[in-house]
């Protein structure tokens, strides 16, 4: 009897060892992040410039099986319910600047150099969950469709689908005064026209990217007048589905472009951990 409480005490001791050691390790910072953070929503957060880009990083409390993360695209922040959720259950959240880049080549290219920074220096998971609001949607669906094998999902919030509804403004919508010529010259157009006639925007790639079977939540404001749901997202799903593209699409009622997310964001969390290897709390 005395063997068996003393077998049964040093396996309870084994055990509670290593759980501590488990919780510190999940505590330590990851390889290749600066030693100094800040407190994000409770949550550590590294500030750093990745080949003088503007990147951060924010790191889970536990760290869940697989290092599964969601890559937020502009407007870092706002409307964090989801991105706390999901830290909640143990994902990493990570930004990468591209602003006045619109989805442009140019940010391609730098998210591809992020990724890498990310899947080999911090070793997250090989699939990302991509995440992007308004004018954000361009980057997650241009990058999304030059790299499918690296996209778990995809959440898009009243997303920017087509440069020539906004910034454009040349349908229904307000565009974006100032922030078209910079859409122009971020992509290296060399007249309007030539930006017009171009043929690579989401809603043009819907029917390609719904071959990769990469699952597509979208959430939207049925009143939106600055990125009209009828030549974005309303556009998209049509090619998307046609092409037998998985998709969903949250539209709120009596709403514009704003307020972003869902006040309770349990539809936008689940779908996540869905469509990733992160198991439910």
């Amino acid at each position: 009897m005395k063997n068996k409480l003393t077998v049964a005490l040093s396996l309870l001791i084994a055990t509670t060892s290593l759980s501590v050691a488990a919780d510190k390790a999940n505590e330590t910072p990851l390889a290749g992040l600066p030693a100094k953070h800040g407190d994000w929503n409770g949550f550590k957060i590294y500030n750093f410039k990745l080949k003088d880009v503007g990147c951060r990083v924010v790191t889970p409390k536990k760290t869940a099986a697989g290092k599964p993360w969601i890559w937020r695209a502009r407007f870092f922040g706002h409307e964090p319910q989801a991105d706390i959720a999901l830290l909640n259950h143990g994902f990493h959240l990570v930004y990468c600047d591209v602003k006045n880049l619109f989805g442009a080549p140019k940010a391609i290219k730098r998210w591809g150099d992020f990724y890498t920074f990310a899947t080999q220096k911090l070793d997250l998971s090989k699939k990302v969950t991509l995440e992007g609001m308004s004018r954000g949607g361009l980057i997650i669906f241009n990058w999304a469709a030059a790299n499918p094998e690296k996209v778990s999902c995809i959440y898009g919030d009243a997303p920017v689908l087509d440069f020539k509804s906004w910034p454009g403004g040349k349908g229904t919508g307000k565009g974006g005064g100032g922030a078209w010529k910079q859409c122009i010259n971020a992509y290296g157009f060399k007249t309007e026209a030539e930006a017009l006639a171009y043929k690579a925007n989401p809603t043009d790639q819907a029917a390609a990217l719904a071959k990769t079977k990469i699952p597509v939540l979208i959430v939207y404001g049925k009143t939106d007048d600055v990125v009209p749901p009828a030549e974005n997202c309303l556009l998209f799903e049509k090619n998307f589905k046609a092409a037998g593209g998985n998709i969903t699409l949250i539209g709120k009622e009596n709403c514009g472009h704003h307020p972003h997310s869902l006040k309770d964001p349990k539809p936008i969390v689940d779908f996540v951990l869905m469509n990733t290897n992160a198991p439910f709390k």
